[in-house]
This record gives structure tokens, C-alpha cells and sequence, in this order.
């Protein structure tokens, strides 16, 4: 690897040269004098031990040298542009960093969204979905969302919701003979073990099937028609009302906490708190049991 990098400014007023086949029009375009081109290209060639252009008189072509750094300048020189112009994103003044779950927010937050939107139409909502919860201390993120979560140091902690679980498949799979019917398992509360040792009563679930590592998939594959699943009482409640999924029985038992954290730093954001009040507002009393 290199001791050092050559200058960035050298390899912008090249690029221009190489680019535009004149130093006079690199210094005019990057509001320079020529001179100063001449000498930032040459200072290139100094480092690089090695000529770019061939010059003569008020004319330069690239040597083959020259021509290989071009590229290879231009696309970083590129990227580079692209990357800072990214960056606004980062200092949006009404923007609130909200991470959850892909399955919370494919099921539940994006369905819920346009209302949230209509009532705070000048916050700059970035939804942030992982598998893992985030670290409040090393991530930025105003608010975490989850059914994973548990205290961190300098967050607020709160159980939102206290879900429940039971048994569905898309009413077309209820039709087929019971041993007809492909068993979907999930993972921790998802799972038919699960089901069993809370008390659940037998519905024809067998150990072979398919498996999922993510409940939203879990989900999508019962409400497809693929089978049947143990799912969540909170994510399933869009599929229940488009008729895409029904209850097997009317038993339910325990699932996961959904909860969130905020980090101190957000906690009097007026963003953070509109949005803690619209979720609050959103979740009590709108899921009801199976039947």
C-alpha cells in the first residue's frame, strides 16, 4: 500500500485535464489558473515517478499511464461525489431514526404508516430494519421498536404491547384433510414447541415441514396458503382483516413483548415524542383475540 495518498485536489484538476483534453479548460471549469493545474499535475507525476500527459505546445494527450489513472480517478472521484451528497440525508432537521424488525414493520408499521404521515406530514420518518437489536449507544437511532429488546444503559425501556400467539392458515387450508395440511415452524415463541408447552391444544401440527427464521416470512407463507403456523396475534391482524388468514381455534397463549427503547438523547425530541404518542394511539385495543 502507499506511504500517503496524492493530494485529492491533484487528482480533481487531472481528472478535469484527462476529461477535457486542455489544461486551460480544467483551470476555467474548476475556477483555477492555469499555472496552478500545470502545477498540481506536475506534482502528480513527481509522486507518481512517472509522466500522464504527453504536452505539446498548447495541446496534451494522455500517456498510457495516463490513461489508466483517468479511469480509475474518474470513478472514484465519482463515488466520492456521491457518497458527500448522501450525507445530507444525515442532517434532515425534521428527521426521526426509527429501527425495528422487518417482520414489525413490513406487517405492522407500514400498514399504519399513511396514517402517521397524514397527521405528521413534515417528519422525515428513515425506517431502519435489522434481525438484531441495535446498540443505542453505538447506533444512531432515536427509537427502537422490537419484540427482541431488553434494558440498555442511557435508554428509556418500556413494554408496549403484550402479544399473543395462535394458530392460522389461510381458510383454503382449512379445507384439506387435516394430515394434508404442511406444518410452517418459527423460531422462539414461533415455534410449535412453544405452542405445545404453553398449554396449546393439538391441531394437527406435525415436525416436518418448513421452517422460517423470520416471522414475517412465517406469516406470508400461512396467509399464501402454504400451510399452517403459530402466528402473531399483532402482525396478523391485517391478514385477518383482508381474509387472508384465519384462527385454527379460538385458544391463544402467550408471545413475545413488544417494547422500545429511546435513547436520553431523543427522549424530548418533539419528533420522538410525536411519534411515541401516535404508537401508544395506534396500539391499545386494536388487536382482539381470534373467533
Amino acid at each position: 500500500m502507499l506511504k500517503h495518498w496524492p493530494p485529492l485536489n491533484a487528482l480533481r484538476g487531472f481528472e478535469a485535464a484527462a476529461r477535457l483534453g486542455s489544461f486551460h479548460q480544467a483551470a476555467s471549469e474548476l475556477h483555477l489558473t492555469q499555472s496552478a493545474i500545470s502545477q498540481q499535475i506536475r506534482s502528480l507525476e513527481d509522486y507518481l515517478e512517472q509522466p500522464l500527459f504527453f504536452r505539446s505546445g498548447r495541446s496534451v494527450s494522455l500517456t498510457d499511464a495516463g490513461q489508466d489513472l483517468y479511469s480509475t480517478a474518474q470513478v472514484m472521484l465519482q463515488q466520492l461525489a456521491v457518497g458527500i451528497r448522501r450525507l445530507d440525508q444525515y442532517r434532515k432537521p425534521n428527521q426521526l431514526i426509527v429501527n425495528t424488525t422487518p417482520a414489525f414493520a413490513r406487517h405492522w408499521l407500514l400498514p399504519n404508516l399513511a396514517d402517521f404521515n397524514r397527521r405528521y406530514p413534515q417528519t422525515d420518518l428513515w425506517l431502519f430494519t435489522s434481525f438484531d437489536p441495535p446498540d443505542m449507544a453505538s447506533e444512531t437511532v432515536d427509537v427502537a421498536i422490537r419484540d427482541d429488546l431488553s434494558q440498555q444503559a442511557e435508554c428509556l425501556f418500556e413494554v408496549l404491547y403484550k402479544d399473543r400467539l395462535y394458530p392460522a392458515s389461510h381458510p383454503a387450508v382449512q379445507d384439506l384433510p387435516v394430515e394434508q395440511r404442511l406444518t410452517l415452524h418459527g423460531e422462539r415463541e414461533m415455534s410449535w414447541e412453544h405452542w405445545s408447552v404453553a398449554g396449546g391444544v393439538d391441531v394437527g401440527q406435525q415436525s416436518q415441514g418448513m421452517n422460517f427464521s423470520d416471522p414475517g416470512l412465517l406469516l406470508d407463507a400461512a396467509a399464501d396458503g402454504l400451510g399452517i403456523a403459530l402466528v402473531s396475534q399483532l402482525l396478523a391482524e391485517r391478514k385477518r382483516e383482508i381474509k387472508q388468514l384465519r384462527p385454527l381455534v379460538e385458544q391463544t397463549v402467550r408471545g413475545a413483548d413488544w417494547a422500545w427503547l429511546i435513547h436520553r438523547e431523543s427522549e424530548n425530541d418533539p419528533l420522538t415524542r410525536q411519534f411515541c404518542a401516535w404508537l401508544r394511539g395506534r396500539l391499545p385495543g386494536k388487536v382482539e383475540r381470534p373467533g
